[in-house]
């Protein structure tokens, strides 16, 4: 029977994981780039058909990037040898199939439609065709230096995980002659003393290699034999040694995080130290499908409690868990989906760190001075995407919002939903975006079937409210944002922190305080707008003041509509004007009262008590009205007005215009 080259390891990748041969990857790449390019000819009109006319022929360039000794002797090389300085990483054309490493790296060339003359890219991915797919010592080299060469050049760096951890070896010669000293020899099944090989055994097979460590014993049976104290192996990477090779290379994860742009594709299992590289990474796409991100595998955590507890790895590690904790940012139905949804992120970022921004043209897209057809109606809840993304009406009129039509792309959805994180663009420049949940969400804690007294927990989240989560989620985006080089936009609806003992135990207050370290650490230019009928308060305003990093930072507010203060209106009524003082307005506003008091002073005594009566009776009437009355004056201390004559906002900007306003400020 005929059949094509890899077909067996690519059987081997789909039995061993629903995963891809990693030699197949370079192709999915370049199925999405090809995507890219049509769908911009379909989305621009006429503009579309020229910018496709510019497609390139050829839209993606690999060359392999190899580990080899840097004097140039073949042969396998160990992490002694990268320990001592001895290798290098060379890039290389060579076969499909060739590498005798778990570990592939490839530098990617990619004429998109944001780099039409190329964009280079570091891709490292698991071949979990070898040895499973484990980390062992020469793994981590090759994942340590093909990092440190994206660091190096600024490229982004994008890692394919399908894995299963640390390597585990066992010394099979060892395993193959080792002795055991029975307590009696008759009855093995009462146990054993220890292990031992022969002196004979020891001289011709371990002294010379120092295979294993030894001590002389003599047995009960007078024969002197050596015991085993340790087993060394004449095999690389069968333990601890792979542990200090993982400890590498997440360090390296971490430091490339802040360095560069990084991402992490979940196309199978990633286990252990693959799951750390995962999070350390940070922005995350897992494949919906036997992709999950665990620490212990499922069998063993079972062996471990000694019942059949979970009866899959996707009930630790699958998307139920890691897409609504926040670990994977997106999800995707297949391997060819999670590729494209990893290149429409990259569309967002520069070419390398700290570059020029990718500007699309948004010709026959949308109009940069078009005004903003959804506007919220006050005390009515709504979608916070309406205000980024528009939406279409009742009548099946289109109503545009602040971005770009199409270009808003929501991450982190499945976690922490009182806040909405993504990243769009206005008029064509990429921006990362955070914007308040106005509706009330559902956080879902599930049960552990490990813990037979554990039952589903759902809370309700209040919107325009930061909890413990959402202030993180905050947090973490800004920091994403941050090393995306991305420009930000932060539409604030937030009357504060949740304050409850549950949510103070909770760490909210650490959580919040991250934000305003994101904040510090930030480059780009940070816009905090507050949208229409929408408020900042207390705390809120505290981690979103523009002083906090007045090199990057603006506040503006909505004309008319948008408040801020300490409290809100009718809180600050209540603490500050209270009965006394409403009494005391009334009767110098209301005419009426004005005249009973006047008529008090020079009645007689029998006409007082009418009188008296009469002023309680009024009074009591009116301080429903009177009460309204505080709140407005209290609300009018909290205005776009009165915030831009004290100098905490730039200045107020009309909703409608502010998308042209906020494009020309940016520019």
């Amino acid at each position: 029977p005929l059949t094509r080259p890899f077909d067996a390891q690519r059987k081997s990748a789909l039995r061993s994981s629903d995963s891809l041969y990693c030699y197949d990857l370079p192709a999915l790449f370049e199925a999405a780039v090809e995507k890219q390019w049509s769908d911009a000819a379909v989305e621009g009109g006429i503009e579309g058909g020229i910018r496709a006319a510019s497609r390139p022929f050829m839209v993606m360039y690999t060359s392999e990037l190899v580990v080899e000794r840097k004097n140039g002797e073949s042969g396998p090389w160990t992490m002694d040898d990268y320990l001592h300085g001895d290798l290098t990483l060379v890039q290389t054309q060579r076969r499909a199939g060739a590498n005798n490493v778990g570990m592939v790296a490839w530098l990617m060339t990619l004429k998109t439609v944001e780099y039409p003359n190329g964009r280079q890219v570091v891709l490292i991915s698991n071949d979990i065709t070898h040895k499973a797919g484990s980390f062992g010592t020469r793994e981590d080299v090759v994942f340590k230096l093909a990092s440190e060469f994206a660091r190096a050049n600024r490229f982004p760096r994008l890692y394919v995980a399908a894995n299963s951890g640390a390597r585990i070896g066992l010394a099979e010669s060892v395993k193959k002659l080792f002795k055991v000293s029975f307590k009696d020899a008759s009855k093995p099944e009462n146990g054993f003393d220890f292990l031992y090989v022969t002196k004979d055994d020891y001289e011709t097979k371990f002294k010379s290699d120092n295979i294993i460590l030894v001590e002389p014993v003599t047995l009960s049976s007078g024969e002197e034999v050596l015991k085993i104290t340790d087993i060394i192996g004449e095999e690389t990477d069968l333990g601890v040694e792979n542990l200090k090779g993982s400890g590498l290379i997440a360090g390296e994860t971490s430091a490339a995080y802040n360095d560069i742009f990084t991402m992490t594709i979940v196309l199978g299992r990633t286990v252990g130290i693959g799951a750390y590289l995962v999070r350390l990474g940070h922005r995350t796409i897992q494949k919906t499908s036997s992709s999950p991100i665990i620490l212990t595998g499922y069998q063993a955590l079972n062996k471990l409690m000694g019942v059949d507890v979970y009866s899959t790895n996707d009930q630790l590690g699958g998307p139920g868990i890691m897409y609504a904790n926040g670990i994977s940012h997106l999800t995707a139905p297949d391997h060819l989906n999670a590729i494209e949804s990893a290149m429409e992120w990259l569309s967002f970022v520069p070419s390398v760190r700290g570059g020029l921004l990718p500007i699309s043209d948004v010709t026959g897209i949308d109009d940069i001075d078009r005004k903003i057809g959804f506007t919220p109606t006050q005390g009515i809840p709504y979608d916070p995407r309406f205000l980024m993304a528009g939406m279409e009406n009742n009548d099946g009129q289109w109503l545009s919002g602040f971005f770009d039509k199409g270009s808003f792309v929501e991450t982190l959805a499945g976690w922490a939903k009182s806040v909405v994180v993504g990243r769009a663009r206005l008029g064509g420049i990429p921006m990362g975006v955070i914007a308040t949940e106005n509706r009330t969400a559902e956080a879902i804690k599930p049960a552990d079937p490990a813990d037979i007294t554990a039952a589903e927990a759902v809370k309700q989240e209040a919107g325009c409210v930061w909890f413990p989560n959402s202030a993180y989620k905050t947090a973490q985006a800004i920091n994403d944002f941050r090393t995306e080089d991305l420009p930000l936009m932060i539409f604030a609806n937030w009357r504060g922190f949740s304050g409850g003992q549950r949510d103070m135990f909770d760490e909210v207050l650490k959580y919040g305080s991250l934000i305003v370290d994101a904040f510090v650490a930030y480059e780009q230019p940070i816009f905090v707008f507050i949208p229409p009928f929408a408020e900042i308060r207390g705390g809120a305003w505290v981690v979103l003041d523009a002083s906090i990093n007045a090199s990057v930072m603006e506040m503006y507010a909505t004309s008319g509509s948008a408040r801020g203060g300490v409290l809100e209106a009718n809180g600050a009524a209540a603490v500050k004007y209270r009965e006394k003082d409403l009494l005391k307005s009334m009767r110098r506003i209301d005419e009426k009262l004005i005249k009973l008091y006047s008529d008090l002073e020079s009645a007689t005594a029998t006409d007082k008590t009418g009188i008296e009566s009469e002023i309680r009776n009024r009074e009591k009437s009116l301080l429903p009205v009177y009460a309204q009355i505080a709140v407005q004056f209290c609300e009018l201390h909290d205005t776009p007005g009165r915030m831009k004559a004290v100098g905490v906002i730039e200045r107020d900007v009309a909703w409608e215009d502010s998308r042209s306003f906020f494009f020309w400020r940016l520019r």
